[in-house]
């Protein structure tokens, strides 16, 4: 079987090369405004957690329709408030770009990952505030370490992409010297030995074996997961305090829901961006496909590894009157 020669026509080369020029001019105003668009987020998060607060004392006052505001208001939030800066759009938008998953399990992943968020939350809270009763300033020296865990957790999982990319070694095909070779077989079938022959060997590891199947998927969902949700945990803590709990949990939950939703839609747009651009390289990444996906989890890995770092330094500080108090609750 011959090899189909490498082709790379015009109209592939104008596709990859409108395609860098639309992202770095994407990532160019993105930077340029980030300073704005994170006050704004902070503001619009402030500025939502007063509603809910309100329809939570509706409900705490019989009036009912408060409670279904709540949990639409909580949804919603929970919708936009994933669409600011955070780390779970960094996490599964990195695996996505470096591992060719299938869009199922994709979407699987980061709705597993955002009700994690939300159950992580709950169990801070009825841990720390109902169970034991902790202080507000002993709530936020919690969430402080949290907080700073889960920024510690997402490194490890940047290292462990780095060890999965640099471990895997393509292993030469060992040489068969009892095998008897006739004289009439042609020289260039003796000596041929690649990844078209049928020799029964994988010379090369496809995209697919790089994924790291289940536990790479738990690892992502972990990595979302074990980060809960700050409005998740004021609203709890609040709902605690007016003796409302149950209802702080109904709110967290549809927050996790609202999350998993506006992630999901992230993923499936970075799903289709990477088939289209595999597409449009056409020969060139099917054949170096499984080096190129080394190297993009490589820098999946490293850009993990820095993320953690800002996630780490840039961790809320410890209130002593509480942190629903500084959001706005």
């Amino acid at each position: 079987m011959k090899t189909q020669p490498l082709r790379i026509t015009p109209v592939n080369l104008l596709g990859l090369g409108v395609t860098v020029l639309l992202l770095t001019t994407l990532l160019y105003l993105f930077a340029r405004h980030w300073g704005q668009f994170v006050q704004y987020c902070i503001n619009f998060q402030i500025y939502m957690h007063r509603y809910l607060v309100m329809y939570l004392l509706q409900q705490q006052n019989h009036q009912y329709s408060g409670g279904i505001m709540l949990v639409l208001g909580s949804f919603i939030y929970g919708f936009l408030h994933s669409i600011g800066p955070g780390h779970g759009k960094f996490v599964i938008t990195t695996y996505l770009v470096t591992n060719r998953q299938q869009l199922t399990i994709s979407r699987l992943i980061t709705l597993a990952g955002s009700l994690m968020q939300g159950v992580v939350a709950i169990l801070f809270v009825l841990i720390l505030a109902v169970v034991l009763n902790l202080s507000m300033g002993d709530l936020s020296l919690s969430r402080y370490w949290v907080e700073k865990g889960s920024a510690a957790f997402i490194a490890c999982f940047g290292l462990m992409l780095l060890w999965r990319a640099g471990g895997l070694r393509i292993r030469k095909p060992r040489i068969l010297k009892a095998l008897p070779i006739s004289s009439a077989t042609p020289l260039i079938t003796r000596n041929r030995h690649d990844q078209d022959c049928s020799c029964g060997h994988k010379h090369l590891p496809d995209a697919n074996q790089l994924n790291g199947g289940w536990r790479n998927a738990l690892w992502v969902i972990a990595a979302i997961g074990i980060r809960p949700c700050s409005g998740a945990i004021l609203i709890l803590v609040f709902a605690n305090a007016i003796g409302m709990f149950s209802w702080g949990v109904v709110a967290a939950m549809s927050m996790a829901l609202g999350t998993a939703l506006s992630i999901m839609i992230l993923a499936t747009l970075v799903h289709h961006l990477r088939e289209r651009f595999i597409r449009t390289g056409g020969s060139l990444i099917g054949i170096y496909l499984p080096q190129a996906a080394r190297i993009a989890m490589m820098l999946g890995g490293v850009l993990l590894i820095l993320f953690a770092l800002v996630l780490f330094s840039a961790v809320i500080p410890v209130s002593a009157n509480g942190d629903f108090i500084a959001a706005g609750c």
